[in-house]
C-alpha cells in the first residue's frame, strides 16, 4: 500500500467550489420570484442553500481526511440502514407533489433516496472488491448485487421517483461493468427491465404523456409539453452571452421547478451559451479527474469507489442537462452542486469528500 501524499486532488476541489458557487448564485436568481410569492422573502431559498452548502463543505472536508478503506466495513450496515429508511418514507413520509420522498425532521426534511445512492456505491465497491473473480458468473457473482440494486430501485420507484431510480440503476450497471461483469448479462437485465418499464407506464399514464411530449411537445403545449417548451424558450432566448444575471423571464412562474430540476435552463437564459457550455465543461473535467483518481487508486475497492462516485455525479448531470435541453424525456432529477436541495447537495459533497480521500493515495 502506498503512503499518503499530501493534499487531495486540487482540480476536483476547484471544480466543486466553482460549481457550488455558480449554484448558489443561480438558486438565488432562479428562486427569488417564487420565494417572494410563496414565503414573502426573496432570500428564502438562498439562505437554505447557503446553509446546506456550508454543512456539505464541512462534511466534504472531514471525509477527505477519513481513510476511505474504513467504508469497506460499513458497506453492509449502510445499505441495510438505507433500505430501512426507504421503506419508512413510504409509510410515514408526507405526500408532496404526489410522492412520498421525504422524512420530516423538524424544520426540514431528509430524502433517503439520496443517502441510498451513496450507500449503494459503497456496497457495490465492497462487493466487487471481495467477489471480483466471480462477477462473470451470473448466479454466484452478478445476481447477488443485482438483487440489492433491484430492491433499492424498487423502493425508490414506489415513492415514486423515476429520475433517482434511473440514476441509481445506471450507476450500479456502470460499476459492475467496470468491475468486469459480463456485457451479455447486463443486456439480459436490460431486456428483463423492459416489461417493468411498461408496467410503470401503464400504472402512471403521466409517464406516457411525458414520453409523447418528448417526441412532440407542441402536440400538447399547455399541459404535458409545457415544461420542455418553456425550458427551450429560456435556453434559446439566452443566445451567446445571455440576458444578464437576474434578467431572465422564465422564472416569473412560466417555467416550473426553475430553481431545482430546470435550473440549467435559467442558467442558459441568463448566462447564455458560453455560461451553459462552461458548466458542461466543468462536469466533463470532474468526470475526467474522477476517472483518473479511480485508475490511480492503490486497490480495487478504492478504484470502484472512485468510479461509482464519479459516475454518480456525471451521469446525473448528463441526465438533467439532457432533460432540460429536450434530448431526453422529462424526469425529475436535480443538477449536482447547482440545483436547490439539501439532501442532494450534502450527500453529493460527502461523496466528493470520499473521492478526495482516495486521491490522497497513489498506486
Amino acid at each position: 500500500m502506498a503512503g499518503k501524499r499530501g493534499t487531495p486532488d486540487l482540480v476536483i476541489v476547484l471544480i466543486t467550489i466553482v460549481l457550488l458557487g455558480v449554484g448558489v448564485v443561480m438558486v438565488f436568481s432562479a428562486s427569488s420570484v417564487a420565494s417572494l410569492m410563496e414565503h414573502k422573502d426573496p432570500y428564502y431559498y438562498l439562505k437554505r442553500q447557503l446553509l446546506w452548502a456550508a454543512l456539505g463543505l464541512l462534511g466534504m472536508g472531514i471525509l477527505s481526511h477519513l481513510d476511505y478503506r474504513l467504508y469497506r466495513r460499513l458497506a453492509f450496515p449502510g445499505i441495510v440502514i438505507s433500505l430501512i429508511l426507504l421503506g419508512l418514507v413510504l409509510v410515514v413520509g408526507p405526500i408532496i407533489g404526489g410522492s412520498r420522498r421525504w422524512l420530516p425532521l423538524g424544520i426540514t426534511g431528509f430524502q433517503p433516496s439520496e443517502l441510498a445512492k451513496l450507500c449503494l456505491v459503497i456496497f457495490i465497491a465492497a462487493y466487487c472488491d471481495r467477489w471480483r473473480g466471480n462477477l462473470r458468473h451470473f448466479l454466484t457473482g452478478f445476481l447477488p448485487p443485482l438483487l440489492v440494486v433491484g430492491l433499492v430501485v424498487g423502493l425508490i420507484m414506489l415513492e415514486p421517483d423515476f429520475g433517482t431510480g434511473a440514476v441509481v440503476f445506471m450507476n450500479a450497471m456502470i460499476m459492475l461493468f467496470g468491475a468486469g461483469a459480463s456485457l451479455w448479462h447486463m443486456l439480459l437485465v436490460a431486456l428483463g427491465a423492459l416489461p417493468c418499464l411498461l408496467v410503470l407506464i401503464i400504472k402512471a399514464p403521466y409517464r406516457l404523456r411525458r414520453l409523447l411530449a418528448f417526441i412532440d411537445p407542441w402536440a400538447d403545449p399547455l399541459d404535458s409539453g409545457w415544461n420542455i417548451i418553456q425550458s427551450l424558450l429560456a435556453i434559446g432566448s439566452g443566445g451567446l452571452f445571455g440576458l444578464g444575471l437576474g434578467q431572465g423571464r422564465e422564472k416569473y412562474l412560466y417555467l416550473p421547478e426553475a430553481h431545482t430540476d430546470f435550473i440549467f435552463a435559467i442558467l442558459g437564459e441568463e448566462l447564455g451559451f458560453l455560461g451553459a457550455a462552461t458548466v458542461v465543461l466543468l462536469f466533463f473535467l470532474f468526470a475526467w479527474r474522477g476517472l483518473k483518481i479511480a485508475l490511480s487508486s492503490p486497490d480495487f475497492f478504492g478504484c470502484m469507489l472512485a468510479l461509482g462516485i464519479t459516475s454518480m455525479v456525471a451521469f446525473q448531470a448528463l441526465l438533467n442537462i439532457g432533460v432540460v435541453t429536450g434530448s431526453l424525456p422529462i424526469t425529475g432529477i436535480t443538477l449536482p452542486f447547482i440545483s436547490f436541495g439539501g439532501s442532494s447537495l450534502t450527500i453529493t459533497l460527502a461523496g466528493v469528500g470520499i473521492l478526495l480521500n482516495i486521491s490522497r493515495w497513489r498506486a
